[in-house]
């Protein structure tokens, strides 16, 4: 993508109705507990999409899920864009996109405010464990605006990922819901092989095997 295309859809999610940037807030100015009586404007329950990328994930379970609420948080808005464009071209009202640091997650959300977190194909970060967005680090910001029992879902063509979270798993003492080593040989679940991303896409074509692991904080 050009430089010029670059600058034209960081221009555009400035203005998107279903956008908000993180430069935009402060102290006086922020989205805590307005997701639901402001923003969505009902009490179902609010799913994240982690480094959503292009957002196929937040922009599917949305038209999946009428009933339920969904935010593709990234902070690169080109990418953004083409799961907001798309949202607002199918008039998906149950779907935002936030352009922020996923650490700085209780900036805009209060204690409680989430039900679910989906982390598809992040940056597995092989030699910067603390980066992973699985790690005790990340788990703890979890804690902090999730639900008790929130359900963590994570889908992945990295082994050392996907090894790496049991192992985190274990040591937290949270509750593994679901692992499956192989998701297109040993899953029926839609959500799981009914959704591709982009990057999935190419994994596939390369002959990579995804995995996918649920757990309960």
């Amino acid at each position: 993508m050009g430089k010029k295309n670059k600058e034209q859809r960081i221009a555009d999610i400035r203005v998107f109705s279903n956008v908000f940037e993180y430069e935009h807030f402060s102290e006086e100015d922020n989205l805590k507990d307005k997701w639901h009586s402001e923003i969505f404007r009902n009490n179902n329950p609010i799913t994240l999409e982690l480094a959503c990328g292009k957002g196929e994930y937040s922009v599917g379970l949305a038209r999946r899920y009428p009933r339920k609420n969904f935010i593709g948080v990234d902070l690169k808005g080109p990418r953004i864009w083409v799961g907001a464009k798309k949202a607002l071209k199918h008039n998906l009202e149950n779907v935002r996109f936030l352009r922020a640091y996923i650490d700085h997650l209780e900036n805009f959300f209060s204690k409680n405010e989430i039900d679910e977190i989906w982390i598809i194909f992040p940056d597995p970060y092989l030699k910067k464990e603390r980066k992973r967005l699985t790690s005790p680090k990340f788990l703890n910001i979890y804690r902090r605006v999730m639900k008790p029992g929130g359900l963590i879902h994570l889908k992945t063509d990295s082994e050392t990922l996907f090894d790496y979270t049991i192992e985190v798993i274990r040591d937290e003492q949270c509750d593994l819901v679901e692992k499956i080593e192989d998701v297109y040989r040993d899953s029926r679940n839609s959500e799981l092989v009914g959704i591709q991303t982009f990057y999935e896409k190419m994994h596939l074509e390369k002959g990579k095997t995804i995995r996918y692991v649920s757990f309960r904080l």
